[in-house]
């Protein structure tokens, strides 16, 4: 008989996987999806195919990128026909393109929700009401009209972002960012260090400050603040941990910014700089504001107040109208710097640029070599700083490898930047911080152990 049966209760556990593309911005925003998510009882899966929810969070900054997350879409036409249940979002970057939300709202019928970088805000809001209704969704809006953050499911290790600003006013001719984020806008003070707060006493042991130019931080707000003051006013909050920021215009960064950085040990030693070219020629046609001579005196100023400051960069390789001189004034600014690292880009058309309209493009296979020579370049300079490291001892944060690393071996990541691969650690050490001494190099990655 049924009624002698004991009762059994049946949980269905419901299932998201996110795709996310681009800049630590994207990774965030992400981290805000998951946490609405996770407040619904979704719990993480890694098989987007039989996940009962799947994001796409996109980046455009580049035609390839963008083309490489609308194929990846596309290839879920399938498992959508398969599993009509499962709800497919598409957010971030492309949606908030006018003609790339077009194309989705017109060929990607088979995607459900589709929200642009200004109406992420109201995710929670949209996936609610489209749970409820099934009916598609569809919307970007012009701009943004709140700053309100959601409750974020922290995923990256020790670390936590915090977003400080959005949006972006310099309008660099090749960037296609203050398109799809919008011009400046700053979060309230109180805000940033109530969050920040949280985060140091939830156990995270690095904040990382986000904003497309954190150094205009101020803008938008009814109080006299800028970003020199809000970083003061975050190292009083008591606690161990240390502060980074990304990123950097470098007309912006100013003497208030390198002196706390200097005063104070909770500011990490490192600073990403984007110069993009080494020729000041190409800087005016980028619209970036500075010269070669100038981003040559703020390194200066910087190496002077902060001498063992780690420094990173963005280069892109064959912007309209480089010649030959003009890529050797890059290499000559990687050599004369020497940064820790660079990231470095060939040029890529983005319509609905300036950068797109100029003539005296540069061919394709001359963009690979310069982008090749680039990377060489920097790896002997990374040698050659590894080489300087062995025998010394840095202050550095235990954590594990992660990101496009493997899970699971410890690193060491020194408040100036470097991450410095450790021998067989107690996990004892794990997020915290100690001192750690390197012994050596192997092929350029910097190898210590804990504890001197």
């Amino acid at each position: 008989m049924l009624s002698n049966l004991k009762k059994k209760a049946i949980i269905i556990l419901m299932t998201y996987h996110i795709v996310t593309y681009g800049c630590q911005m994207n990774v965030h925003d992400s981290e805000k999806i998951a946490g609405v998510l996770k407040a619904r009882g979704y719990s993480e899966t890694d098989d987007p195919k039989n996940s009962d929810v799947v994001i796409f969070n996109t980046c455009c900054i580049r035609e390839s990128a963008e083309a490489r997350a609308l194929g990846a879409i596309a290839s879920f036409k399938g498992v959508k026909a398969r599993r009509p249940d499962t709800v497919l979002i598409v957010v971030g970057c492309v949606p908030q393109k006018e003609d790339s939300f077009e194309k989705l709202q017109r060929d990607f019928k088979f995607v459900d929700i589709v929200l642009g970088t200004h109406n992420l805000t109201d995710f929670e809001k949209t996936f609610d009401e489209y749970s409820a209704s099934k009916n598609r969704f569809t919307e970007i809006i012009p701009k943004a009209l709140n700053l309100k953050e959601n409750a974020s499911y922290r995923t990256s290790g020790a670390n936590a972002w915090v977003n400080i600003m959005y949006g972006c006013n310099n309008f660099c001719t090749y960037c296609i960012v203050p398109y799809v984020r919008g011009r400046e806008r700053s979060r309230a003070p109180e805000e940033i260090i109530d969050e920040v707060t949280a985060c140091v006493a939830d156990g995270y042991r690095e904040i990382t400050l986000l904003g497309q130019n954190v150094n205009s931080y101020g803008v938008g707000l009814d109080v006299n603040i800028n970003f020199a003051a809000l970083l003061r006013k975050i190292c009083e909050i008591p606690g161990d941990y240390r502060i980074k920021f990304m990123t950097s215009n470098p007309k912006d960064l100013t003497d208030g910014v390198i002196d706390c950085i200097a005063e104070n040990r909770k500011l990490a030693d490192y600073i990403h700089l984007p110069a993009q070219s080494g020729s000041t020629k190409i800087l005016a046609a980028m619209n970036r504001r500075y010269t070669r001579e100038s981003y040559l005196t703020l390194i200066g100023k910087i190496r002077e107040k902060i001498p063992h400051c780690g420094l990173s960069s963005d280069f892109i390789a064959g912007f309209p109208g480089e010649t030959d001189g003009d890529f050797q004034d890059t290499l000559s600014m990687v050599r004369e710097v020497r940064f820790n690292n660079i990231y470095s880009f060939m040029f890529s058309r983005r319509r609905g640029t300036v950068a797109a309209t100029l003539p005296d493009a540069i061919e394709s296979a001359v963009k690979k070599q310069r982008v090749r020579e680039l990377i060489a370049l920097q790896r002997e300079i990374s040698s050659s700083i590894a080489l300087e490291c062995a025998g010394k001892s840095y202050r550095a944060l235990i954590e594990r490898e992660h990101g496009d690393m493997r899970e699971g071996n410890p690193v060491a990541l020194s408040d100036c930047g470097k991450m410095i691969f450790l021998e067989p650690t107690d996990e004892k050490y794990l997020h915290t911080f100690q001192n750690v001494f390197v012994t050596g190099n192997r092929s350029g990655r910097l190898v210590g152990r804990v504890g001197e």
